[in-house]
């Protein structure tokens, strides 16, 4: 349904490249979709309009999956609007074409090129993921052939620094570390001067899983900015911030505190195949209007998936088991 509405063709260099990854999708945001997903549809199926008692149920429907106040006020005065405008189109695919003109903006796809090496500073709080979606973006980038050293700044962790040497075993790239406790930034420093002198196309560094509302934490990575500066002034090329979805409003909170800590160039949004309150990604989009880099769909290496608006939006609306 959704598909034939966006046009999704052999041309469209957004189509997910196989039924794998349409299933990769629809599996990523199964909990969503019958959440959210479900009562869109149960409230639109066959409207051609909204009247105020629709309104407030989609509202909460909407309130319900996270995508915050703001946002759902937007979506529905937009909704409303080419409703009234376009008389008699189906309310289901106009909230569809809705949703892809929020989305389409952030679906920016990460660009390594243009430095060498490029520099990813990869942000974000304790437990959301941060260190495995290193691991995976890693994986992604050595299927493209590039050469990538990772740098083990978390060093208030030990466990952070070995989860990182693992998965830098995983995909037998380098990792530069030192022990736990060792300042953060002469990590970051030393793995951008190994980069150098390897000749890498890629230095990732991984940061301490700073609290975000910690002024003191955030100097600190403002710190490790400046100290690679000293090396390559226009470093970082990437800061990512790794936010949960499963923390709903919450991970909109934390994006705001790290931007102004340091600019924020992309996100990665993690963990969606175990919440329901995927629209947080709509919040997101909308809230930040920052590019979506990545959105993980799942543990395996291959469900760290680039961000595809019509891909989740056809996943977030189409009935389950629906082609």
């Amino acid at each position: 349904m959704f598909g034939k509405l966006f046009r999704r063709g052999k041309d469209n260099p957004a189509e997910p490249e196989s039924q794998q990854q349409e299933i990769r999708w629809r599996s990523g945001l199964e909990k969503t979709n019958r959440g959210l997903g479900s009562g869109l549809r149960s409230l639109l199926g066959g409207k051609r309009g909204l009247d105020g008692e629709l309104r407030d149920e989609l509202e909460m429907q909407l309130l319900s999956a996270d995508v915050g106040i703001d946002t759902s006020a937007r979506i529905l005065d937009e909704l409303d609007a080419r409703l009234q405008r376009d008389g008699g189109e189906d309310a289901l695919e106009v909230l569809a074409l809705v949703l892809a003109d929020l989305l389409r903006p952030i679906a920016k796809p990460l660009d390594v090129s243009g430095a060498s090496p490029f520099v990813i500073m990869v942000v974000g709080v304790n437990g959301v993921g941060k260190t495995t979606s290193i691991g995976k973006i890693t994986h992604a980038m050595k299927q493209q052939g590039k050469q990538v050293v990772l740098a083990a700044g978390d060093t208030f962790r030990a466990a952070a620094i070995e989860q990182l040497q693992v998965w830098g075993d995983r995909n037998q790239v380098p990792v530069v570390a030192q022990r736990p406790g060792s300042d953060s930034a002469s990590v970051i420093y030393d793995g951008l001067q190994s980069a150098q002198r390897r000749g890498a196309d890629l230095l990732i560094a991984d940061t301490a899983g700073r609290l975000h509302n910690k002024a003191h934490l955030m100097e600190e990575l403002s710190k490790v900015v400046r100290v690679m500066r000293k090396l390559d002034e226009t470093a970082p090329h990437e800061t990512l911030l790794v936010v949960d979805a499963s923390t709903g409003q919450n991970a909109l909170s934390q994006a705001r505190e790290f931007s102004k800590a340091t600019p924020l160039d992309g996100l990665v949004i993690t963990k969606l195949d175990g919440t329901a309150r995927g629209g947080v990604v709509l919040a997101l989009a909308d809230q930040l209007q920052l590019p979506v880099r990545y959105i993980g769909l799942g543990e395996a290496m291959e469900d760290l998936q680039p961000f595809d608006a019509e891909a989740f939006i056809e996943a977030l609306l189409e009935e389950s088991g629906n082609p």
